[in-house]
């Protein structure tokens, strides 16, 4: 992806590189106006193009924050890590505060946004009895998700908030027979207030390796 000016993110003083898609899969993220499902192959930038599109909105000012959720897989109970609820939650923090850090080339990026609560991470073993307002959310890995996590999710969103799903049902952590996803989308579909986005092999980004892996992994069925 390549880089152009940059976004001063109020309240931060971090400025935010200006990122251009490079598929046309990703012009259709980058262009739509909506709540996004984007959803598909590893590799496809499928968490950086949604932070982005996250910081992006709070640069213009449209929302306050930008709240990150994801499941606490494969158990969805973090009781076996140790540590306070923080430190628990910061095992699955890891790729947000690398790609913050690369969106605002510096390395205590994410620090500095979690700091000035312009960033909030969660699982969704504490997503219940809150309502979330003047925020984009970012509920990554969705594929982890069962439906009723989905569903208690969804139904968290207050006024003024704009939502991404980020998922790839074909690398799912839950058992052969969980559908939550693709129920989830059928319901998602109904709404008209998303738009769908399906990365395919010509969408991986990460490296021509990664590419060259998904493809030959395609062609044996796998």
């Amino acid at each position: 992806m390549g880089k152009k000016h940059s976004k001063t993110i109020a309240g931060a003083k971090l400025s935010l590189r200006e990122i251009n898609p490079l598929t046309k899969n990703q012009v259709k993220a980058f262009t739509s106006e909506k709540n996004l499902m984007l959803h598909g192959l590893a590799g496809t930038g499928k968490t950086f193009i949604s932070s982005y599109l996250g910081f992006d909105d709070i640069a213009k000012g449209l929302y306050e924050k930008m709240v990150i959720i994801r499941s606490a897989v494969p158990t969805r109970d973090m009781g076996f890590l140790p540590g306070t609820d923080a430190e628990k939650a910061s095992v699955y923090e890891e790729p947000y505060k690398d790609v913050a850090n690369e969106l605002f080339q510096r390395g205590d990026a994410y620090g500095i946004l979690k700091t000035k609560n312009l960033v909030e991470f969660m699982t969704t073993s504490f997503i219940r009895g809150i309502t979330l307002r003047n925020a984009v959310i970012i509920v990554d890995e969705c594929q982890n998700m069962s439906f009723h996590e989905l569903d208690s999710l969804i139904t968290r969103l207050g006024d003024n908030c704009r939502i991404i799903f980020c998922g790839d049902f074909r690398q799912s952590d839950l058992a052969k027979n969980e559908r939550g996803l693709q129920n989830f989308m059928k319901v998602l579909q109904r709404m008209d207030l998303f738009d769908f986005v399906d990365f395919e092999v010509e969408d991986i980004v990460r490296s021509n390796f990664v590419k060259s892996y998904i493809i030959a992994k395609h062609e044996l069925g796998l």
